[in-house]
């Protein structure tokens, strides 16, 4: 099913969104929690057919944890049960359970929009809002949610985003200038922007430098490992180099099932699996 950029960014920014809670017994998603994000017998299917298979992550908070693994191995699929869109693809089913700072988003409890305001996402092909300008791209969740009480918060609110997102000196001069005038790189950027303006807890990145040229990519690698100061970042890829360069963990998964999980330098210099070797080292495609 084809689901269009402004209706998939109205899934993480709608009003509804909220997250005011305050006792440790009212369903809360707390903060303290020492992940950001579990999973515990994850199995996702689609119909009859099975994508994840028993999977068992633990993403610790204030880390870049990758996922790697081959095309077809059931990344994205993850990505999208973290934030609940995998609701919007047709006769998928999820079962196990998935903890965001130790509360189950599957919980009947658990309204969507919640999980979402919490878990930014950035998808693999740069998707601003084309009748959007660049400063109303970044403004448009902010506004939505209330996140800022003026315009001068809200000014300042686009500054800060675009800063952590190294865009602002490129385009501090042109903010009311469309978003399609910019770069691949740079729209990929104001995508990163876009998400973190509404102050997510985690931020999930589907392959964000599949379709960069590589200096795009490597500025946009450098930003990953930056961002993790202010939020969980989980970047799925097929590149174990990549992985390696920017993640502390990392997870490979092949065929829908975690083969491997750990810190990035161990997994890397001592696989216990001989698949995980495989992979890294360019024998598995």
């Amino acid at each position: 099913m084809s689901v269009s950029p402004l209706r998939r960014y109205l899934a993480f920014a709608s009003p509804l969104a909220r997250l005011v809670r305050t006792s440790p017994d009212d369903g809360a998603f707390h903060p303290s929690d020492t992940y950001a994000l579990r999973t515990l017998g994850l199995n996702v299917y689609y119909g009859d057919r099975k994508i994840l298979d028993n999977v068992d992550l633990a993403v610790p908070r204030n880390t870049v944890f990758a996922i790697m693994g081959p095309s077809g191995s059931g990344k994205s699929t993850l990505l999208r049960v973290f934030n609940r869109l995998i609701e919007l693809a047709p006769n998928a089913r999820v079962e196990g359970r998935v903890l965001l700072f130790g509360r189950d988003i599957y919980d009947p409890s658990v309204d969507p929009m919640d999980v979402r305001r919490q878990v930014g996402m950035v998808f693999q092909t740069p998707n601003p809002f084309p009748h959007l300008s660049i400063y109303d791209n970044v403004a448009l969740g902010p506004r939505l949610n209330g996140l800022a009480r003026n315009g001068e918060e809200l000014d300042s609110l686009v500054e800060w985003a675009l800063r952590k997102a190294a865009l602002w000196d490129e385009v501090k001069d042109r903010l009311h200038e469309p978003a399609t005038s910019l770069s691949g790189g740079q729209q990929q950027r104001l995508c990163i922007a876009r998400a973190i303006a509404l102050k997510p807890r985690v931020l999930l990145m589907d392959e964000p430098t599949a379709n960069l040229d590589p200096e795009s990519s490597r500025r946009i690698e450098q930003l990953i490992v930056e961002l993790r100061e202010d939020v969980t970042v989980v970047v799925v890829t097929h590149s174990p180099g990549q992985a390696a360069r920017i993640s502390d963990y990392v997870a490979f998964l092949f065929s829908g099932r975690i083969v491997e999980v750990g810190p990035t330098r161990e997994v890397f210099t001592r696989p216990r699996s001989e698949l995980t070797e495989r992979f890294i080292t360019g024998a598995l495609g």
